[in-house]
């Protein structure tokens, strides 16, 4: 019972999850689909993706759609966002997460503080993102038909401060999921209005999905780095860079494994975005102890033994068990 009731603390007080971040540097060019010899394996057969979408996701790991979601359906996301921040009503299990910077400073209290909001499944009107029909069609393609929805956002990236907060460090999302196999994950990412360079717009490594799980650390920033955001240490520098500009209602889909980050919002405004991790329902836990994800497992236990005094058992397993909502056809293995 003991064990219990700490998984249950866990669900109104579980995981920080890092959003995107990175400061920009010009791309070597757009992106192009090549043919993929052999057997395509990072997508499915029985999904909506031409033979074309296939093998540019297969080859650089993500896709942009255009045009995906309704302007409708994000404004009232929007309008969702602005009342948890007004504190009109409480939302279990919902993280509120500040900018380091904005969080000292004389909007501590303010709505403009709040750069993130995750693990929404419990909000019915935000949660409605992650059910849309036109991004299941989508995600069926690479989850298949069982499909979990694991992790929820929406990123108010605010302008930065002058302490270059506001960029994430290049990452991969599979660091912070004990779950595999990492080809039946992906994530969702909509632009709620224009992204583009200027504030802070996804920037990814395409093809770095290819490659396996590398160790991430705190990156050593002056100015300060947010909880949670860890950051690849060995990727290539020099590898080309596509900067994702996206309008209003545009998705991207891409892998857990593919390097990517965000850069500096220098603009006055704040960018936002609503997002949520997939995969298949038949996926499985894995143990990250002795692996490279152990630190943020133990940084995440730490947490929630010194705040919340949830029992030592506890694992990001059972985190990650309890966050999961299924969003179409079965439950199995998550």
């Amino acid at each position: 019972m003991a064990v219990a009731a700490a998984r249950l603390k866990v669900l109104l007080h579980h995981l920080q999850h890092p959003g995107v971040g990175f400061t920009a540097v010009p791309t070597s060019g757009e992106v192009q689909a090549r043919p993929c010899p052999g057997k395509l394996h990072y997508t499915l057969e029985d999904g909506i993706l031409s033979p074309q979408q296939r093998q540019f996701y297969e080859e650089n790991g993500f896709l942009l759609i255009k045009n995906l979601v309704s302007e409708e359906n994000l404004d009232l996301f929007r309008d969702e966002f602005e009342k948890i921040c007004r504190k009109e009503f409480h939302v279990p299990g919902l993280m509120v997460m500040r900018d380091v910077a904005i969080s000292k400073s004389e909007f501590a209290s303010d709505q403009r503080a709040v750069s993130k909001i995750q693990d929404f499944q419990e909000n019915e009107t935000l949660f409605k993102y992650c059910c849309l029909p036109e991004i299941l069609r989508y995600v069926e393609s690479f989850t298949g038909p069982n499909i979990m929805a694991m992790h929820t956002m929406l990123i108010n990236k605010p302008p930065d401060e002058g302490k270059k907060t506001s960029r994430h460090p290049m990452h991969q999302d599979l660091h912070y999921f004990p779950f595999r196999p990492p080809d039946r994950i992906v994530c969702s990412w909509t632009a709620m209005e224009r992204v583009e360079r200027s504030n802070g717009c996804l920037v990814v490594l395409p093809g770095t999905h290819k490659s396996t799980l590398k160790q991430h650390v705190y990156p050593e920033w002056e100015g300060g780095v947010n909880k949670m955001y860890h950051g690849v240490q060995d990727y290539d520098p020099t590898h080309p860079r596509v900067h994702l500009v996206m309008e209003k209602g545009d998705t991207v889909f891409f892998h857990p494994l593919l390097i990517h980050g965000s850069g500096l919002n220098v603009t006055q405004g704040f960018r936002k975005a609503i997002s949520c991790h997939y995969a298949s329902a038949d996926c499985y836990y894995i143990d990250v102890k002795g692996t490279t994800q152990e630190n943020i497992e133990q940084e995440v236990i730490n947490i929630g033994r010194s705040k919340y005094g949830l029992d030592s058992s506890v694992t990001m397993a059972d985190i990650w068990s309890f966050k999961g909502r299924l969003v179409q056809g079965q439950r199995t293995s998550l």
